[in-house]
């Protein structure tokens, strides 16, 4: 499963510095340096050495911002550079200047440290409770893609999973309220819960059931919680020829079928969470497979993503020759690319799941 890394979070986000970044302080010594040697008459372009240390702090650690600040003062104090006359450079200045530069950089040194350890606790949680889709289940095949809001994390409020039962492959795509840590909590409540559903509860409808009662549980524990979910759960049959659909306030799935993409046509249930002890009980529809056939999954994020002239992503219109050819794996990364093209700036948790029926060798 594909997920967000360093694309997204950018240098300014904690990502590392691109290689231009890293190169200025050195750079700008080399330029000052030639500058100085080539020039017939002295030049008074010592000030732009002063630059250097805070330039460094950006790429490089207390030491090695020292030592690039050592160098400036050498630089200084060398004749053939011509930049040791009073006047020119307050070399008292540029040595305060690298001192403190060095101190900026160890507390930066630090808290990247620190930040870089609560992002891998972060992560780390997250793939425990989202752990990536293998890329078989029994007779389906499977590939998902997961890309959270929150720049420069896996954090978010989205969740899916493909399990194998006595009943068949049952997989679940959803979208809990909220994201990033608060809705780790959520997310982790409704996997467990379906995880242990898929085992014991004899069809799909109860398992949906079960995560809807889960969810209304979890909130009552907390006053004024309202904790509620989206999802669409399906059920393939053991020989992987047809597969029952639930939803649950959900975009239903898209069948890609002989070049082409349409929706499920299934009633929806309520939000999980949402669900009325005494009222209707959640209702799937059955729907025969042909070899070939597949099923696309996917969040509100897809489905809702804008362009500039707020248009939403026409997702049916542009699957049909994403998917053309194309093994599941690489169908998700065509459509995450796809719909930045529509969408540069998407707001909300991105998850895709595209799960192919069939038996080993078909």
């Amino acid at each position: 499963m594909a997920r967000v890394d360093g694309e997204r979070r950018g240098w300014l986000r904690g990502a590392p510095p691109p290689l231009w970044v890293r190169a200025l302080p050195i750079l700008l010594i080399a330029g000052v340096c030639a500058a100085t040697l080539a020039s017939p008459e002295r030049l008074d372009i010592g000030f732009l050495l002063g630059a250097i240390p805070p330039l460094a702090v950006l790429s490089y650690g207390p030491v090695a911002t020292g030592a690039l600040g050592a160098a400036v003062v050498v630089m200084l104090n060398v004749p053939a550079f011509g930049l040791d006359r009073p006047g020119q450079t307050d070399l008292l200045t540029i040595c305060f200047v690298a001192l403190l530069s060095v101190f900026v950089a160890f507390v930066r040194s630090r808290r990247d440290v620190h930040a870089d350890m609560e992002r891998m606790v972060a992560e780390a949680a997250q793939r425990a409770v989202v752990p990536s889709v293998p890329e078989r289940v029994g007779p389906v095949r499977c590939a998902g893609l997961y890309r959270a809001a929150e720049r420069g994390t896996l954090v978010g409020g989205d969740f899916f999973d493909v399990r194998e039962s006595a009943h068949g492959v049952r997989a679940v795509l959803g979208d809990v309220q909220g994201h990033g840590l608060a809705a780790i909590a959520t997310v982790a409540s409704l996997m467990g819960a379906f995880r242990e559903a898929v085992l014991d509860q004899p069809s799909l409808e109860a398992v949906a059931a079960r995560l809807d009662r889960r969810l209304a549980v979890d909130s009552a524990r907390v006053p004024h919680a309202e904790l509620f979910a989206t999802a669409v759960l399906l059920e393939f049959a053991p020989d992987a020829d047809a597969v029952r659909v639930v939803v649950c306030g959900h975009p239903p799935p898209v069948l890609l079928r002989d070049g082409a993409a349409t929706e499920v046509p299934v009633s929806p249930w309520t939000p999980l969470g949402l669900g009325l002890p005494n009222g209707p009980a959640p209702a799937g529809r059955a729907l025969p497979l042909r070899p070939g056939d597949r099923l696309f999954l996917a969040s509100d994020g897809v489905w809702e993503a804008r362009d500039t002239a707020g248009a939403f992503y026409p997702l049916t219109d542009r699957l049909p020759a994403l998917t053309a050819g194309t093994d599941p794996a690489d169908t998700t990364a065509r459509v995450w690319a796809d719909l930045l093209r529509h969408s540069p700036t998407v707001r909300d948790d991105v998850t895709m799941l595209l799960l192919a029926p069939g038996r080993p060798g078909r």
